[in-house]
Formats: C-alpha cells, structure tokens, sequence
C-alpha cells in the first residue's frame, strides 16, 4: 500500500490521459464524489453509480426500498456501457462507486485493461467520526448522492464488510 497522501497531492499526480481511468474507493462519507468531481473539472469523464440510480427514480418516492438493489444492478450495467465507450474513445474517466471488494475492483481493472487502458486506483481512507460527521451533514440532502440516510448501524455494517485494497496498486489519500 502507497503511503496516504492528501487530496490536493493526489489529485496533482493524475493528469487526464488518453485511456486513463480512475477508480475510487471508498465508504460512504469519505469523499469519492467530492474528489471525482475535481477529477472532472480536470478533463476526466465523470461515471458516477449513484447518479445512475438517481436517474432510474428517487428512491424512496418513485420505487420503494426493496427495488433498490434491482435499480444498482441496472445502473451497474449503464455506467460499464459507457466507460466501455470510454475506453473506445480513449477518454480519460473516473468511476465514482464504493468498489467495496477486491473482486469488484478486479473486475473493472481488467474491463478497463481489455479495453485497452489503464487504471489508478484511489482508496479514500477517513476514519469513523468523520464519516459520521459527513453523513449527519448528508443527510440534510435530497441528491444522487444522498438519496437516503446512512445510520451509524448502516455505517458500521459497511465498515464490517468493507474489503480494504492492500497491495492492489492504491494510492491511498487521507481524508
């Protein structure tokens, strides 16, 4: 694992490369929108899983609670199309999802490496208070990216299941 850096350090050493593509990582709270939002404002595409959803309905209002993970898994496979086409193009993009487990960010390194290009890993490691402070602030939002509120037994339970990247080729950025 890459020693942490801060956000400003690490967003100086990705530059938007033809073909390029960054992954975030990271629980909820930690700041993968934030950061890939100033990777957009660099050049980079912005593929974002909870906008995504956020574009099949408001959950809660337009599909109840248990059509969620049927709405995920829909997303998931709008938001590959289009860094699918991405990669076709040679357009650099960042993947702003939680990539939870080492199997899923396996999966798109290797989608990513198919497809002809080349990936960065960013894990975004913030500590429990935090994240809770981040999330009791979220929750005052109605967006794609606070369509429901992450209690701290919901935030605990992602922690527990949560695969930390350890020699995957992160670049650890501390919040």
């Amino acid at each position: 694992m890459t020693a942490g850096v801060d956000s400003e350090r690490a967003l100086a050493l990705l530059d938007p490369s033809p073909g390029l593509v960054v992954l975030m990582c990271g629980l909820a709270g930690s700041g993968k929108t934030t950061f890939s939002e100033q990777l957009e404002a660099k050049g980079f595409l912005r593929l974002s899983m909870d906008e995504e959803v956020w574009n099949a309905g408001r959950f809660g209002l337009d599909f109840p609670a248990e059509d969620y993970p049927k709405k995920l898994d829909a997303a998931r496979t709008v938001l590959r199309r289009r860094l699918v086409e991405a990669l076709e193009r040679r357009t650099p993009a960042v993947v702003d999802s939680a990539f939870w487990n080492r199997a899923a960010r396996d999966d798109y390194k290797g989608l990513v490496e198919r497809g002809g290009g080349s990936w960065r890993l960013i894990y975004l490691e913030a500590g429990p208070d935090l994240l809770r402070a981040r999330l009791r602030e979220r929750s005052g939002r109605f967006d794609a990216n606070a369509q429901f509120e992450v209690t701290d037994t919901m935030l605990e339970r992602f922690r527990q299941s949560f695969e930390t990247p350890v020699g995957e080729g992160e670049l650890v950025v501390a919040a």
